[in-house]
């Protein structure tokens, strides 16, 4: 999420909406990273290469899915909150930043730039302070509830699905909370300590346990 600068703000201004561009935008930045996810938990190029189409299929689900709650609901999230708020707010993909993810995508990791919720209005410190919170919190939200349907289903591909999916969602928490500017965390630990503590402490005791593999 960062400010979109000087703009001709729409129609739609401080309501929940989407415009042509920005659909155009969410649909490009998904199937980049979709791919990219795909290639990556394939094992790179290589892996790519040898998988079966039951394997590749079964890496393209996962991938779709971790893209939707890990990425785009966390930028959505953003929007929501922000046009709740009476500002405008329309997510961007970034093509260089995607086509980055892909490339890397082959040597087996993934890193990429896929863009961002564009902002412009009068809000104050503690409504950006929630705007920036919601996409770290949706991600909270949506990894405890995947890592609990990986506990509950036992073993095989359905779970070790759940538990990819909960950890993406962990993870990129994690990562947007660093209080690192202009990452989210930065600008929640500006309007309040109490609720930065929170959130990033519990993103990163579950990235700590999947790190280490304890969950």
């Amino acid at each position: 999420m960062r400010d979109y600068g000087v703009i001709n703000i729409p129609k739609n201004y401080g309501r929940v909406a989407f415009s042509r561009t920005e659909i155009k935008n969410i649909l490009i930045a998904v199937g980049a990273l979709t791919v990219a996810f795909t290639i990556t938990f394939l094992g790179g190029l290589a892996g790519l290469i040898s998988a079966n189409v039951v394997t590749a299929l079964y890496a393209l689900a996962i991938s779709f899915i971790a893209v939707l709650s890990g990425f785009m609901l966390h930028e959505l999230a953003h929007k929501f909150v922000a046009q709740r708020a009476g500002a405008w707010a329309e997510f961007r993909a970034q093509p260089t930043g995607l086509m980055m993810g892909i490339v890397f995508s082959f040597l087996g990791f993934i890193f990429a730039l896929p863009g961002a919720v564009y902002i412009q209005g009068m809000i104050s410190r503690k409504q950006n302070g929630l705007i920036s919170l919601a996409g770290p919190a949706t991600n909270i939200v949506l990894g405890a509830a995947f890592i609990a349907l990986y506990l509950a289903s036992g073993s095989g591909l359905l779970a070790t699905a759940f538990y990819i999916i909960g950890s993406v969602n962990f993870l990129l928490a994690a990562f947007n909370l660093l209080p690192i500017p202009p990452l989210d965390g930065s600008k929640v630990l500006r309007w309040s300590v109490p609720a930065y503590i929170a959130a990033f402490g519990a993103s990163l005791v579950m990235a700590g346990l999947i790190f280490t593999g304890a969950l």
